[in-house]
């Protein structure tokens, strides 16, 4: 995902999927630590600054997802239902990928407010793992509406819509 073309007509189709670009491209960061925990890369100290590093790296991470989830929400499954249908279907399910994914990372903050500097290896690496859940979940996430919805929305919607659209979708997320 993260530095391919964008392969959509759309221009408010292309914003989302230029998004998931950027979210892509922030998720590299933090799943190398993630891997590097799985891959028991760490000794004690560099694993602590490693383990803080992710911790802060998916602060940061939260703003822009938000950002994106909520435009998703509030303005392009709202639209894509109207021609589709909303209360079953692929739009539910991507909308409950998006509880699951904010379930994992806030299970991860969670984990991580008390007496992060008293973990051993291990507990860091069980805590991390939500982490590396939360980026499955994306990764395949973003693969879903990119071949299903997104082409789904290119089909079905009337250019008012479009247009409309990406006067709603046409703000940064970060």
């Amino acid at each position: 995902m993260a530095g391919e073309t964008l392969r959509f007509k759309l221009p408010a189709i292309r914003i989302l999927e230029n998004e998931h670009q950027y979210l892509s491209f922030l998720m590299a960061d933090w799943h190398a630590i993630v891997l590097n925990f799985e891959n028991n890369q760490y000794e004690e100290q560099e694993a602590r600054k490693e383990f803080k590093r992710l911790r802060q790296l998916l602060v940061e991470f939260i703003e822009p997802l938000k950002n994106h989830t909520e435009k998703e929400e509030q303005f392009f499954f709202p639209l894509l239902g109207q021609y589709i249908g909303y209360e079953q279907g692929p739009i539910m399910s991507i909308e409950e990928e998006h509880q699951e994914i904010d379930a994992y990372i806030g299970h991860f903050l969670h984990h991580t407010l008390p007496k992060m500097d008293t973990f051993s290896v291990g507990k860091m690496k069980e805590i991390v793992q939500d982490a590396g859940e939360a980026f499955e979940v994306l990764t395949v996430h973003f693969v879903k509406e990119e071949t299903v919805l997104f082409p789904m929305a290119e089909k079905v919607m009337k250019a008012v819509d479009e247009d409309h659209l990406y006067e709603q979708l046409n703000t940064v997320i970060i």
